[in-house]
């Protein structure tokens, strides 16, 4: 069968749609206003520590300012970053999350599932203290002004992540088993 010009149209058609469908995937870097927080309770108060560190990256498909696809997000978390304000409570923490051995807390995507619009389920591994889970993450995507916003929390506990609730002055101070890893991530 003999070329027509139908058959190099076509074929020149197609060829833009597989260029623009591989030029919409970007890389993509957390930005400096991003916010890393670990939310706990201990038997004298509820606590938070906070960190603004921005190792990350993601790549990421966005066509019409909406994510249509998650390819990958690292993220690669200095211990030493995580505050709470209290020099006491920071050394506290640094120790059970084994600061000597495990200098990062790490997470990096497996899979990701498109809810609708803004919402996706995350499958990633989470590395804290030298053990490595998978958890799943409900997030928000929004893009603005080519910001890529992404919010969304995990509960865990010390024990999944083979730490011991840290106590403090002599045991009459207790943390809970329970923490929350919450996020908001943006990227440019």
């Amino acid at each position: 069968m003999k070329p027509t010009k139908n058959h190099f149209v076509f074929l020149t058609l197609t060829l833009v749609l597989i260029n623009l469908t591989a030029f919409a995937q970007k890389n993509y870097v957390l930005d400096t206003k991003t916010n890393f927080s670990v939310l706990g309770t201990s038997t004298l108060h509820d606590w938070e520590m906070t960190s603004s560190s921005k190792t990350g990256s993601a790549i990421l498909t966005i066509t019409d300012s909406k994510v249509v696809d998650i390819n990958a997000i690292n993220i690669d978390l200095a211990v030493e970053t995580i505050k709470s304000g209290k020099s006491s409570m920071d050394k506290i923490a640094y120790e059970t999350l084994n600061i000597t051995k495990v200098k990062n807390i790490k997470y990096v995507l497996k899979d990701a599932t498109k809810v609708n619009e803004t919402t996706w389920n995350l499958t990633g591994t989470y590395s804290i203290a030298g053990v490595s889970k998978d958890l799943r993450t409900q997030i928000k995507v929004t893009v603005l002004n080519g910001i890529v916003n992404i919010q969304g929390s995990n509960k865990i506990t010390f024990d999944e992540f083979g730490m011991k609730p840290p106590t403090a002055l002599l045991g009459t101070i207790k943390t809970g088993k329970e923490l929350t890893i919450k996020f908001n991530l943006n990227y440019k």
